[in-house]
């Protein structure tokens, strides 16, 4: 079993992925594997609006959203991790979930737990954090919690450490990630079959 964590910072050690790390500890300790993955400093392109992935499955954009739609199969859950820009996520991070969601991954991660990780100096991480965690909601995937909003505070990975409340709300975060992760696959290997949607409703108002 493995989940997916995606540090959607540009920076690759800082505060969230200093989060990200806690979060895989309490996966590693309850026997769930971990892996970060990060979306880096290249600019990531917005969605098109081309709709080419619906015959395809694959973003038209032939960059690291593809790579880790392709991979979908392999994970069993996914947190996401963002620094707070203006009380919401970066725009690389929205970027690429806009486009790893609407082109495919999305449809392969229904019924696998999803959660998301937000850190901040001071402010507006319940607000990054509610906008996150809409993608769960939008794909059904069950969203995770821990013991408070996982949200924590800092400037720098050192100052986020001392963070205690929210390195605990990490590491609890992943604990239950991979307990009901476990649940999941005990409760395939039981017989109960996996969460099926029925076919989407598509409605609008112009009438």
């Amino acid at each position: 079993m493995k989940v997916l964590l995606i540090n959607g910072s540009p920076n690759a050690k800082g505060c969230t992925y200093t989060a990200l790390e806690e979060v895989a500890r309490g996966l590693k300790d309850n026997g769930v594997d971990a892996e970060i993955f990060h979306i880096g400093r290249k600019p990531i392109e917005g969605c098109r609006a081309c709709k080419s992935c619906y015959k395809t499955g694959r973003c038209v954009i032939d960059d690291d959203v593809n790579a880790i739609s392709a991979r979908a199969d392999e994970f069993d859950g996914m947190v996401v991790g963002s620094p707070v820009y203006y009380a919401s996520a970066s725009g690389q991070l929205i970027a690429f979930l806009d486009r790893l969601f609407y082109s495919g991954f999305g449809r392969k991660m229904v019924g696998k737990p999803g959660a998301s990780v937000v850190s901040c100096r001071r402010g507006g991480a319940t607000a990054t954090f509610d906008e996150l965690n809409k993608y769960f909601g939008i794909t059904g995937m069950p969203v995770v919690s821990s013991n408070y909003w996982n949200q924590i505070h800092g400037n720098t990975a050192e100052e986020a450490k001392q963070d205690l409340e929210g390195m605990q709300t990490m590491y609890v975060l992943g604990c239950n990630m991979a307990w009901l992760v476990k649940c999941i696959d005990a409760g395939k290997k039981a017989g109960i079959p996996p969460l099926a949607l029925p076919p989407k409703t598509m409605t609008n108002y112009i009438r």
